[in-house]
């Protein structure tokens, strides 16, 4: 599905942002992108779809490169950015003029989508709330079936009920052969969707496990004292947040307090 081989890539005037960065996933997973401000997670996304040109290296999906942009690819990928605009034209005229590139594209699931996100057919686009509008673009990319959906800060300007709205809609309408990346800073937004952590830092991954892996190998708990074997630990108002080895049970993964342990240097193997 996405193939990143040997990716450089840096802005004018600016420090490489990637060097000789190499990344391979396959299909039929929701994949989080993680990385403190500024490591390139919108960067990268942009690199996976053809918007943006390494300076070496290549990125292919479905074995196609995604600088060349060619038809094929374009129908695969869909790409919500965390800033856009829309024109000023109504909902079902954007959709009418775009259905033609997804030939996968699932009307039914639109309008189902459309009507659990409560989206007002009948308004112009441009005329929306930036949070209609990120669900109007939520729903739009799946309903367009592509085998890769990136969506980068998918959940900023959703309300509490929206952010559940979402997770609902995304874990029920994916197909085997999709595949999905979310960048995002708000872990606790897609925690219950994601079944893969990326973390990228200094122009590399530093970090790429499944969640099952992840609940299989590590705990994570609230503990009133610290263990000795304790890899990581924050403070908390009932004593500690922590991360130990796992002592045999699956443990919920705490993505918040795996990120920050993994920024504090603790190593996961």
């Amino acid at each position: 599905m996405i193939n990143v081989k040997n990716l450089s890539f840096a802005y004018k005037k600016q420090a490489p942002l990637f060097q000789d960065l190499s990344l391979s996933e396959g299909t039929g997973q929701i994949i989080g992108l993680l990385g403190k401000n500024g490591a390139g997670k919108t960067t990268l996304l942009q690199l996976i779809s053809g918007l943006l040109t390494p300076a070496s290296g290549e990125v292919l999906v479905n074995e196609f490169k995604s600088t060349k942009r060619e038809a094929s690819f374009l129908e695969s990928i869909y790409f919500v950015p965390e800033e856009f605009t829309m024109p000023s034209v109504k909902m079902w005229d954007f959709i009418e003029a775009f259905i033609p590139f997804y030939p996968r594209f699932d009307k039914q699931l639109l309008n189902d989508l459309i009507e659990k996100f409560e989206l007002d057919q009948q308004k112009n686009l441009a005329k929306m709330s930036h949070g209609q509008k990120k669900k109007f673009r939520i729903a739009f990319a799946l309903a367009t079936r592509c085998q890769l959906i990136v969506l980068d800060e998918p959940t900023n300007g959703l309300d509490i009920p929206s952010k559940t709205i979402f997770r609902q809609l995304v874990a029920g309408s994916l197909q085997e052969d999709q595949t999905v990346i979310i960048s995002t800073h708000q872990v606790k937004d897609v925690e219950t969707l994601i079944d893969k952590i990326i973390l990228i830092d200094n122009g590399q991954v530093v970090f790429n496990q499944s969640i099952i892996d992840i609940s299989e190998k590590y705990d994570f708990k609230i503990v009133s004292h610290l263990p000795n074997n304790t890899l990581y630990s924050e403070l908390n108002p009932m004593g500690y947040n922590i991360v130990a080895p796992a002592n045999g049970d699956s443990s919920e993964v705490d993505i918040e307090l795996l990120f920050n342990a993994i920024n504090n240097g603790i190593t996961f193997n």
